[in-house]
């Protein structure tokens, strides 16, 4: 069933990317680009639904997706610095990839209730739906083990996360060329470094003892077990 999901995940990226390129598609790239960001997150959404959850497991991701969100309103004033990221990829390193997809995508649009919704949105919940998607895949490896391998982790995750937001951007303008595509991935070197950072500080500072307080409710009620 998990192979299966992966490989419908890659045949809609690639589909995703022969559609970008024909005409009736190019007309309207916005509205289009919000119904493949959508598309994409389809998959995940039911490999995580066709899992046999129990309540406490349903209240427990519920509560860590309400704290991701929260986390991201009282740093509204700074632009790209916020929590959320952190609580995603220590989410995903004990629960998985799966339970980080979710929580990273339902966090965007939860946090979104409060800070306005828009057609940036979808995009929001993919970025961080994949923040915890790799997270989770990376969850036995050193780069999830060794502390320095985890930072750099969040830092990297911190530029990747801007550029794949920009995509939305350069869909939104109806005439674009190769130096507006540079000209918006430049402008965001700033947003994008402040998202890296923050990362760094708070997994710096709070990953081990999350984790350890997490991992510790997973093995006490069996929470989330393969």
């Amino acid at each position: 069933m998990a192979r299966a999901v992966w490989a419908l995940g890659i045949v809609l990226i690639l589909l995703i990317g022969v559609l970008a390129w024909l005409e009736p598609v190019r007309k309207h790239p916005l509205l289009v680009s919000l119904f493949f960001a959508a598309l994409m997150i389809v998959p995940f959404v039911l490999r995580f639904e066709w899992r046999s959850l129990d309540s406490r497991e349903l209240v427990l991701l519920a509560l860590l997706t309400a704290i991701a969100a929260v986390c991201r309103v009282p740093f509204a004033g700074l632009p790209s610095v916020q929590p959320t990221t952190f609580v995603i990829i220590v989410t995903a390193v004990v629960f998985g990839a799966e339970s980080g997809f979710v929580v990273g995508a339902g966090a965007a649009l939860v946090s979104n209730i409060f800070l306005g919704q828009g057609p940036w949105t979808p995009w929001q919940m993919l970025s961080w739906g994949l923040v915890g998607l790799t997270a989770g895949a990376l969850q036995n490896t050193p780069v999830m083990r060794w502390k320095s391998l985890r930072l750099l982790f969040g830092f990297i995750w911190g530029f990747l996360f801007g550029w794949i937001m920009n995509l939305w951007v350069v869909a939104g303008m109806e005439n674009w060329s190769l130096s507006t595509f540079a000209a918006v991935y430049v402008a965001s070197l700033y947003f994008d470094l402040a998202h890296g950072l923050s990362n760094l500080f708070f997994l710096a500072l709070f990953s081990s003892t999350w984790i350890r307080i997490l991992q510790r409710f997973k093995v006490k009620y069996g929470l989330l077990e393969r």
